[in-house]
Parts: structure tokens; sequence; C-alpha cells
């Protein structure tokens, strides 16, 4: 089966044989995913009225346990924004009725972000949504091809996620 990739790859190596075009294979590929993942993503959220960046801040606490609650310091962690955008997103997210700020009793001038119920079942909610729309996109690859790949991509991510700062 020939896709769009082997097309672009086969008219470089045409067009540029002095090069090696080879990480094309494996990068063209995973970055046409990653705009098929992200349109799935959006499908998944709007189906819920989040915006991806909701479901990020929203599922960060979620995954945190009960109460559901983390530091505004401890989302920026975890979702990879200034904490000028993180303040703004909380406000925004307070606003929906879908989080709540608390004081935080180990820091007098600290706050912790909260989930609330509502924000909870919209998470929960727009998460199986996003796992069905993902399985839909892996169908095509066995429970054991999952897992090679998982095991391949992971290879290739975890030094990114290793770098300070």
């Amino acid at each position: 089966m020939e896709d769009e990739v082997d097309r672009l790859v086969a008219a470089w190596r045409r067009e540029r044989p002095d090069l090696d075009v080879e990480p094309l294979e494996v990068l063209s590929r995973v970055s046409r995913l990653a705009r098929h993942l992200d349109r799935a993503r959006r499908l998944a959220f709007s189906e819920h009225q989040l915006e991806p960046w909701e479901f990020d801040v929203l599922t960060a606490l979620r995954r945190a346990g009960a109460p559901y609650q983390l530091s505004p310091g401890q989302l920026l962690t975890q979702t990879l924004v200034t904490s000028g955008t993180m303040t703004n997103r909380i406000d925004r997210l307070a606003k929906k009725g879908l989080v709540e700020r608390l004081p935080d009793p180990s820091d007098r001038r600290g706050v912790l972000v909260r989930l609330t119920d509502d924000g909870k079942d919209r998470a929960d909610q727009a998460l199986a949504g996003l796992l069905d729309q993902e399985r839909a996109i892996l169908a095509e690859l066995s429970h054991a091809q999952r897992g090679d790949l998982a095991a391949l991509l992971r290879q290739l991510t975890a030094p990114f996620d290793n770098i300070p700062g």
C-alpha cells in the first residue's frame, strides 16, 4: 500500500539524489498522523464544548486523583505553558464553572485549583470520546503492533521529555 509520503520521498530522491531522505519516511508520517490526531482531538472535545487547552487543564486535575486539585505551578509543569497563560486559563475555566480556586492550606499566599463536579464530568466524557477517536485511528494495527509502535515512539520522545527547563 502506497501513501502520500511514499510519493513525496520518491520525488525528493529523484530531484535530490545527493541527499539521504530516509528520515522523511518516518517523520513525515509522524507529522501527518499528528495532524489527523489533532483533528480527532478537536472533534472529540468539541462534542463536549471543550477546547483542547481546556481538556489539557481539566485532565491534569482529573489525573491528580481526589480531591482533583493542583497548584498553578503543578499545572504549568504538566501543560507546558507560561504562568501568565495558565492564570488566564484558570480564570476562563473558573468562569465556566469547571474549576475553582481555593486557598492553599500549606501556603497562606498560595492557591489550589480544584476540579468542580461539572469539570470532572466533562473531562471524563471528553476522554471517553477521545479514546473512541484514537481507537479508530489505530484500528489497522494489531495489539502487538500497537505495543511495538508505542515502544519505538517512546524511544524517540523520552529524551525530549527529560530535558531540563
